[in-house]
């Protein structure tokens, strides 16, 4: 059984692995329509539960047509659905479930209900995003940088904005594969020194660059995320604005990268706050081919899950 909490809780190989079936699955669904089920029916006869205690757009749908295509059934459950570890244990809660299904995704805040969850279940665990990381999203990341622009090993990404928990994760993703991460952001918002510890511990060049222009020189890949959460107060809003205005992905700041560097965003974006509409639909921003490698990426991620 394998659980895919964290880039860098998983081996190298499995990782290269589901990337290169992932393309595979895109190639072979090219022209057929969104609903056609996949040639082979990997998932026929199981069935997976889709937690969210956080709420999704890209997740969930993702998940819900990656598991139809491949044959199986979904049953998607809120937090509040569940009550999750107020009425019930955590632990608990994984034993029932997996007495029900065959695998689970959790999107959820704090990093020890995904954990307790994997601890517990009987059955696969995949981490649809916490507070901490979010390796589904970066998976899509690599598949996409990579069918543009070919091995992402020794190419120089820079994040800008905040150290967040896709920021965590692309860190994890360095390490992994051996690519350099310079990120670009207010010191308040560094991202965790556990997280540039592994890559560096993998032998990858991680900068901290205070200078977005100098940061983003000779840059293959530039990406960028929402400076605030939904569930962040208007005073908190204002402060980030203030403190991350200087690291907006413009058309000037992108001239800085190389001339074939992409720009990429796990959405929802802010447009005209991290980053410009000029950027957003220019002939660099692959955010849509991005997003739609989720369901790619993630379809890989539960087929190694479940070893089909």
């Amino acid at each position: 059984m394998n659980h895919f909490l964290d880039i860098h809780k998983t081996d190298l190989a499995a990782l290269r692995s589901m990337i290169d079936q992932a393309a595979a699955m895109k190639q072979a669904r090219q022209g057929r329509p969104k609903g056609a089920p996949d040639d082979t029916q990997p998932l026929a006869n199981h069935m997976v539960a889709l937690i969210f205690e956080k709420p999704s757009t890209r997740t969930r749908v993702s998940f819900d047509v990656g598991v139809r295509q491949m044959g199986g059934q979904t049953m998607l459950l809120s937090g509040n659905d569940m009550q999750l570890g107020h009425g019930e244990t955590i632990a608990d809660t994984a034993r029932v479930l997996s007495r029900y299904v065959d695998m689970i995704m959790i999107r959820t805040f704090d990093e020890t209900v995904l954990m307790e969850m994997a601890e517990y279940a009987d059955v696969p665990v995949i981490n649809g995003l916490t507070d901490r990381t979010h390796p589904c999203q970066i998976m899509a990341d690599v598949l996409t940088f990579e069918e543009h622009r070919g091995p992402i090993n020794g190419k120089k990404v820079v994040w800008t904005g905040d150290g967040n928990n896709v920021c965590a994760s692309f860190l994890h993703a360095a390490g992994q594969f051996g690519f350099d991460l310079t990120f670009t952001g207010p010191s308040q918002l560094d991202p965790e020194d556990e997280f540039v510890g592994f890559a560096r511990s993998k032998g990858c060049t991680i900068t901290i660059e205070r200078d977005a222009a100098k940061a983003v020189t000779g840059a293959d890949l530039v990406v960028a995320d929402t400076w605030v959460s939904m569930h962040d107060a208007q005073s908190a809003r204002e402060r980030r604005h203030n403190i991350l205005r200087p690291y907006q992905v413009n058309e000037e700041l992108m001239a800085h990268a190389k001339p074939d560097a992409l720009f990429m965003h796990c959405l929802p974006a802010h447009r005209e706050e991290e980053v410009t509409s000029g950027v957003m639909d220019g002939p660099q921003s692959v955010i849509f081919d991005e997003a739609e490698n989720r369901l790619h990426a993630q379809k890989a991620v539960m087929r190694w899950c479940l070893g089909v």
